[in-house]
């Protein structure tokens, strides 16, 4: 009877120590669910795939999809297309820092959320991720735009790396190197961009840009 007795005692009390962190746990999924609300204008500037990805697919008009859900899944892998949504969050973190922020403080921590969130999805998507070069590039812009040089060139070479014919990571470099004043960098990465995916407008404009610095008699 005794030992009964302490058996049931013992899982009422692992039942009671469980129902914090189940509470806790629902508080933090309400959480980011109030934090990410359906804004029309927001999500018409992410790409088609985010209304079908976790969070969204809740809030979305025509995210619950299963025939859609299934295909994203099917071309991104199951286990990437699991953290996706943090990937949509990070880019409307950035798009408001880039469009909508009204203050320099505003903008830089829309961009670090940006930087933490993409940090999320790298750190657990495959290696051979086909969209792990453009979440590198992303991340790299956004700490360019803070500041960071170092770390945003290990994700821009990075990017390349991984598919050498993807360009926004030459621009990225190129405009960083322009803006250190290092026009010869600035446009050899132009060039090694069209070398990798020729006939790429952004970077031929880059390019005609920097020729006509380096004419121009107060280029350096």
């Amino acid at each position: 009877m005794r030992t009964t007795v302490k058996a049931t005692s013992w899982k009422l009390r692992l039942a009671l120590l469980a129902w914090p962190l189940a509470l806790a746990a629902a508080l933090a999924a309400s959480g980011a669910l109030a934090q990410h609300e359906y804004d029309p204008k927001m999500l018409a500037m992410l790409p088609p795939y985010c209304k079908y990805t976790q969070v969204y697919q809740q809030t979305v008009p025509g995210g619950s999809d299963p025939t859609q859900i299934e295909r994203w899944k099917t071309i991104m892998g199951p286990n990437n297309f699991l953290h996706m949504h943090h990937y949509c969050w990070g880019l409307e973190d950035m798009n408001r820092a880039l469009y909508f922020s009204t203050s320099k403080q505003d903008r830089e921590h829309q961009l670090y959320q940006a930087v933490s969130e993409f940090d999320y999805v790298i750190a657990r998507v495959a290696s051979d991720f086909a969209l792990l070069p453009e979440i590198l590039t992303r991340r790299g812009e956004n700490l360019l735009r803070l500041g960071n040089g170092p770390r945003a060139l290990l994700d821009l070479n990075r990017a390349i790396e991984l598919k050498p014919d993807h360009w926004p990571p030459y621009a990225a470099l190129s405009d960083y190197y322009k803006t250190l004043g290092d026009l010869r960098s600035a446009r050899e990465w132009a060039q090694k961009g069209l070398s990798a995916a020729p006939g790429t407008k952004a970077l031929q404009r880059r390019l005609a840009e920097l020729d006509h610095s380096k004419a121009s008699p107060s280029a350096n």
